[in-house]
């Protein structure tokens, strides 16, 4: 593993204002899809400011297992020369994700459509995460589980297919993981694979597929959803991508900057894909000051500079079709409704509790700890916001690096300090959290 086996205990107090102009780190999403992509492509592929947290490391390291060159060549700055679409090699070792759903997930769609066998492996709080909805389309695509842990969960040994079957899938639930998967399954099978989802989630893999010369459609189904068809067998071209920084990164420094009393912010080139704005929206609706600038694209990918000042918030009702836009975001948002004037109720969030941790249990004791009323009604989480926290208390983080940060966020403005039990977990995503945040003000010690 990669990760620190020594927790690493930090509290967080009341703050003077914060103040500064930062670019969050890469969007963790993109960084790994674009490793994968490059991995599949012929040629080279330049990717510019890539996350360098464990998490999209341990994909690069996963993408040379199987074959293709990956090599850093700078700060945030990578090359990948790859083998093309189906010709990953037999690894020679496991894979080994660390705490990443997200590599792991996308490369088992990935190893589906090769005629190879690979050993997925992760660390203690990976092993314990469902994988069978993905699987389920893998093995139906003509993949097959050869081993698994207890529910199909890993260590697991996925046998890809030989011929891959093109298939049209309706996804049980909102996750880009399994429609990923599929589509970077069915890059390798003859004919048109389809993806239908009620709910659309967020739309990275189609917009960079297309930019790696994969013929792809997306139109609208009903009301929210999505129908994607992948044509099978493209020739992917290396492409060069810039990554955006990472809008779930930026809700840190984001939150932190509307608790705490005279804070100003400045953060460049915050992606503002509309599928993944869901919290930008939701606390404008709460009367946070998010003003938007210098907006531009590339690879398909908006992004924009972001400036944040310290708000009066409101409580507000966030509703169930917005979940799939800021599933990651909703424990900082549980922190911005705790400091709002009434209450928020936060409806739909059933997919909270298959992340790194029962997110939706762990966030509601975070804010019972320090003081907070909150609710669990259902998948639905309810919060007494008063215009402050006590704090006071010691947050268990269960390994899971959104919690620490939430948690830590949550003492900058509260009465009294908060304290998480490890912080180790945050370098996953956010490797700089700790220190970009006392270069804006942040107290921790």
């Amino acid at each position: 593993m990669t990760h620190s086996d020594q927790s690493s205990p930090l509290a967080a107090r009341a703050s003077g204002p914060l103040a500064g102009n930062v670019r969050v780190p890469g969007d963790k999403s993109i960084s790994h899809r674009a490793l994968i992509l490059g991995a599949l492509a012929v040629g080279e592929t330049r990717v510019s400011g890539l996350l360098e947290g464990e998490d999209v490391l341990n994909t690069a390291k996963a993408m040379r297992t199987l074959g293709a060159k990956v090599e850093r060549i700078g700060p945030f700055a990578w090359v990948v020369r790859g083998v093309g679409v189906a010709g990953f090699a037999q690894p020679q070792a496991p894979l080994d994700f660390g705490n990443s759903g997200t590599g792991c997930r996308l490369v088992m769609g990935a190893v589906a459509g090769c005629p190879i066998t690979a050993i997925f492996e992760g660390d203690a709080s990976l092993r314990s995460r469902p994988m069978r909805r993905v699987l389920e389309p893998l093995e139906l695509m003509g993949a097959r589980v050869v081993a698994s842990g207890e529910g199909g969960r890993l260590p697991l040994t996925l046998q890809g297919a030989h011929d891959p079957v093109p298939l049209t899938y309706r996804t049980p639930v909102a996750s880009a993981q399994i429609k990923s998967a599929v589509l970077l399954a069915g890059l390798a099978a003859p004919g048109v694979t389809t993806v239908v989802e009620t709910e659309a989630s967020r739309d990275h893999t189609e917009l960079m597929l297309k930019h790696f010369g994969a013929h792809i459609v997306s139109a609208r189904e009903g009301a929210h959803g999505r129908r994607i068809a992948l044509t099978g067998q493209p020739e992917l071209h290396g492409a060069s991508v810039v990554v955006p920084a990472d809008p779930s990164s930026a809700a840190f420094p984001i939150v932190a900057a509307l608790i705490v009393e005279g804070s100003d912010l400045v953060l460049s080139d915050v992606m503002t894909n509309p599928l993944r704005t869901g919290l930008f929206t939701t606390l404008r609706e709460m009367g946070a000051s998010i003003e938007e600038s210098q907006v531009r694209g590339d690879a398909g990918e908006p992004m924009a500079q972001f400036r944040v000042r310290a708000s009066k918030l409101r409580g507000v009702e966030v509703p169930p079709e917005r979940a799939p836009s800021m599933i990651d975001e909703y424990l900082v948002l549980a922190v911005a409704a705790a400091f709002a004037e009434g209450t928020t109720i936060m409806r739909g969030l059933q997919e909270l509790r298959v992340k790194e941790s029962d997110r939706l249990q762990a966030t509601a004791a975070m804010l019972r700890v320090n003081g907070v009323q909150v609710e669990i009604s259902g998948d639905d989480l309810i919060v007494e916001g008063k215009g402050h926290v006590p704090g006071g208390g010691l947050v268990a983080t269960h390994m899971d690096h959104r919690i620490a940060m939430s948690a830590l966020v949550m003492g900058l403005a509260s009465d009294k300090p908060v304290k998480v039990d490890d912080t180790a977990f945050i370098a996953t995503s956010f490797p700089d959290f700790i220190p970009m945040m006392r270069g804006l003000g942040a107290e921790f010690s």
